[in-house]
């Protein structure tokens, strides 16, 4: 039986030579698809390289290399690389020459034309198959992008871009086009940024994709961010809060009013960790009401209302109509600009509890920003209960990690704690990066008579930091260095979610 090797870090069409297309295209492009394999060309040793994206049946080997007279040695590659592939392979197959009518992305076409490559059944699995791979690989994020002489599709996995595939360029107008058709976008307008939504069906699972195009050099590159509808809510243990501060986040949802904060940069899992104890409030004894852009997480039972900008329903709209529905929790997506801010303020000074989420960098600077954007201190003081920080950072994986030896800067931030620190590796399990899957880092603060006094006061950030601390607040990069001592993650991986470390 052949050994499945892993593919190296070069995309797969860097990997064939000259002769590829032409070792493909001996071979029916049915005979291809169903098997899910691509002939690269000949090695050193004169074996047929072959592409496959799972080990293939030792029957297909057997023929093969009875076909082509020559041993097999197969490397392995994601669907997604391999389908792009056949397309340059099977142009012959294509039910119309789209290479005739596709030309630089730079260059005016006619309506019809681009409308006619959309509808043609390869550019139709070539885009099916990159979203339906995303969503097997657990990407949030998927990003084509055209280069000077090709387009390239990076997926964001656990935080982090990866190249997936290049496509060659005389797909970037079929393969766009199809996007924006599927969004509701103007195919021909590519002057400006543009907006849209997809809902689609996948492998059983309904998902919906938020669109973004933004023009550049070589034409517009295109952003869609997956939500899997299929996801269900997460429960609070199972978002790694330490013991200590889930129990003090659990009473604080628990409250009948006030303002709670989840605060951090996009991707930080803030709406996740919000949706969390709305599923363990949602009882028939209380009313919740949602706005979010999107809805990212369907809780049977939860009134979750959609922003739509171009209707005059944003944040600040909604969250007026939602307090005349007589709710008890009111969850507001994000609170993006003062009218928002004030209307939740007011909101959860008349007896409802207000969850939200603030771009900040810690949890006290969740007070800072909201007296920015215009809220009176006295009024974040009366109100907030409480901000909670976070981070998302990758987990080693544990098919690879290797053990290290603590530094002598680690050894003097952990004194004689026993500590257990690892070092990323990379297998075929983690798909060569060290790290497989993430987990947040919390910092919860709650104000005290005396926080409370101090914010009405206006004092600095500083001291509301350094008087949280004696409450027992634990920053989060000290909770970072914690998982670093017990060997669930890296130093450079806290660099990456943090910034740049003390260590």
């Amino acid at each position: 039986m052949t050994d499945l090797q892993a593919a190296t870090a070069a995309p797969l069409t860097d990997l064939r030579d000259a002769a590829a297309g032409a070792l493909a295209r001996q071979l029916s492009p049915r005979y291809l698809e169903e098997h899910c394999l691509l002939p690269l060309g000949f090695d050193a040793d004169g074996m047929l390289l072959l592409a496959v994206s799972a080990e293939p049946d030792p029957t297909v080997l057997d023929e093969l290399q009875r076909f082509y007279q020559r041993p097999v040695r197969v490397v392995l590659h994601a669907v997604g690389e391999i389908r792009a592939a056949l397309l340059t392979a099977e142009r012959d197959a294509a039910p119309a020459d789209i290479d005739a009518i596709a030309q630089d992305a730079g260059d005016e076409q006619p309506l019809d034309d681009l409308r006619a490559l959309a509808e043609q059944e390869p550019v139709i699995r070539l885009v099916n198959v990159t979203l339906l791979d995303a969503l097997r690989a657990g990407a949030s994020d998927v990003h084509v992008e055209p280069l000077a002489n090709e387009l390239r599709v990076r997926y964001r996995l656990d935080g982090v871009l990866r190249e997936m595939t290049r496509i060659g360029r005389q797909y970037q107008a079929a393969m766009t086009s199809r996007i924006k058709i599927m969004a509701g976008l103007d195919i021909a307008e590519r002057r400006v940024p543009q907006d849209g939504r997809i809902r689609l069906r996948l492998a059983e699972r309904d998902v919906d994709l938020r669109v973004s195009t933004l023009p550049g050099l070589h034409g517009e590159s295109i952003v869609l961010r997956l939500l899997d509808q299929g996801t269900a809510t997460p429960a609070l243990r199972a978002l790694g809060m330490p013991d200590g501060v889930r129990e003090q986040f659990e009473k604080l949802v628990g409250r009948t009013g006030g303002l709670l904060l989840v605060t951090g940069p996009t991707g930080s899992g803030k709406t996740t960790t919000l949706y969390a104890p709305l599923a363990r409030l949602n009882t028939a004894a209380v009313k919740i009401v949602t706005v979010e852009d999107p809805i990212e997480y369907r809780i049977d039972g939860v009134t979750q209302v959609p922003v739509n900008v171009r209707a005059g329903m944003g944040f600040a709209a909604a969250l007026r109509s939602i307090l005349r529905h007589d709710p008890d929790i009111i969850m507001v997506g994000e609170l993006r600009d003062a009218e928002t801010a004030t209307i939740a303020i007011q909101a959860s000074l008349t007896g409802h509890l207000v969850l939200s989420t603030l771009h900040t960098t810690d949890a006290v600077g969740a007070v800072t920003r909201l007296v920015d954007m215009g809220v009176e201190p006295y009024l974040v003081a009366a109100t907030m209960q409480g901000a909670l920080a976070q981070r998302l950072v990758r987990v080693l994986c544990d098919a690879c990690a290797a053990p290290r030896a603590a530094t002598a800067q680690e050894r003097a931030r952990w004194g004689t704690e026993p500590a257990t620190p690892r070092t990323a590796t990379g297998c075929a399990a983690c798909a060569n990066s060290g790290y497989r899957g993430r987990r947040g880092i919390y910092e919860l603060f709650t104000p005290d008579e005396a926080a409370r006094a101090d914010i009405v006061a206006g004092v600095s950030p500083d001291i509301l930091r350094t008087g949280a601390q004696r409450q027992g607040c634990v920053a989060l990069r000290d909770e970072g260095w914690r998982l670093v001592r017990d060997g669930v993650t890296t130093p450079e991986e806290l660099v990456r979610a943090l910034g740049e470390s003390d260590r």
